[in-house]
């Protein structure tokens, strides 16, 4: 079960996982926006904790077989997207810029994200991704401010 969770039912068997799990994720969001009850921002932080410690958690558990940081878990793709989005307005074209934020701080590892994969086990795999998740989060908090302001 944890390879199954680590691997967000199989997607980091395929190439380009961490990129596929973001996309899902935004998704998952996006349908999630629609539903009314889903409108108080409470809910993505709690989603998000439960990822995040779930991730922690998986990854931990499938390092002895899979290795350090292997690619097949992806969970932390999805917390790092999750994170992204917090508190940013349910727009598809920030999820889009968050999608890309995202994936380029998550591939390209500037500004300490790198050295976040030092933690040993789960938290390693899993902080690299929050790190990028928070950069990108920051950017569009900016991005939302000038983008109401305009309005």
């Amino acid at each position: 079960m944890n390879k199954v969770i680590a691997s967000v039912f199989g997607i980091g068997y395929i190439k380009g996982g961490g990129t596929i799990a973001a996309i899902v994720t935004c998704a998952i969001l996006y349908l999630l926006w629609q539903q009314a009850w889903f409108a108080n921002p409470l809910y993505l932080l709690v989603i998000t904790i439960l990822i995040i410690v779930l991730g922690i958690y998986t990854g931990n558990m499938v390092e002895p077989t899979w290795g350090k940081d292997s690619s097949r878990v992806v969970i932390d793709e999805v917390a790092g997207m999750l994170v992204t989005m917090l508190f940013i307005p349910a727009n598809l074209y920030f999820l889009l810029g968050g999608l890309v934020l995202f994936r380029f701080f998550d591939i390209l590892k500037p500004l300490y994200i790198r050295k976040m994969e030092a933690y040993p086990g789960g938290k390693g795999v899993m902080m690299d991704d929050i790190l990028a998740g928070v950069y990108s989060n920051l950017f569009l908090q900016v991005a939302a401010l000038l983008f109401l302001r305009i309005k």
